[in-house]
């Protein structure tokens, strides 16, 4: 039975380590694409960390990125969205980004971008770990507020919870 055309070319040759072909590499960055997004860095070291040699990886990821099937930029939406619905404040969000590989600029413009309002995000994270009532002591409040640091939340953020 012989395979159509576009996908014999996408298998690798007969005899040819799959971790050292380009086409599977690209196959496999591809799977991975197909789950969920990731940035440019993270999918290096995940394809990487599977076996394939990183400088056939790095051409397979950067062709997948001119041709816009990966976008650092895209990665970043989807992740500022996902930690804002977690409950994480944006010194958080950007520490995460910046250990994923992503500039400083993606960063920020997807942080702009989302148009979160923290202050309502901090105080809200506050009422659903420690109920809507002020804290009775200096000691509870400091609790309170070192959790939302911990959370990522500025210090005006953290303050305008109370």
């Amino acid at each position: 039975m012989e395979l159509h055309e576009e996908i014999s070319d996408l298998l690798a040759d007969e005899g040819e380590d799959r971790f050292s072909c380009p086409k599977e590499a690209r196959k496999k960055a591809m799977d991975f694409l197909a789950r969920r997004e990731y940035g440019q860095a993270e999918l290096i070291k995940k394809l990487a960390d599977k076996g394939y040699i990183r400088k056939i990886v790095e051409a397979a990821v950067v062709a997948l990125t001119s041709e816009g099937l990966q976008s650092d930029d895209r990665f970043a939406e989807a992740f500022v969205q996902s930690r804002i619905n977690q409950g994480k404040g944006p010194v958080r969000i950007r520490l995460d980004l910046s250990q994923r590989g992503i500039s400083d600029a993606v960063t920020e413009m997807a942080i702009d971008e989302s148009a979160a309002d923290w202050h309502g995000l901090a105080l809200n994270v506050r009422f659903r770990k420690f109920g809507a009532s002020k804290p009775k002591d200096f000691k509870a409040k400091a609790k309170q507020m070192r959790f939302l640091q911990y959370r990522g939340f500025e210090q005006d953020h953290i303050q305008s919870a109370f």
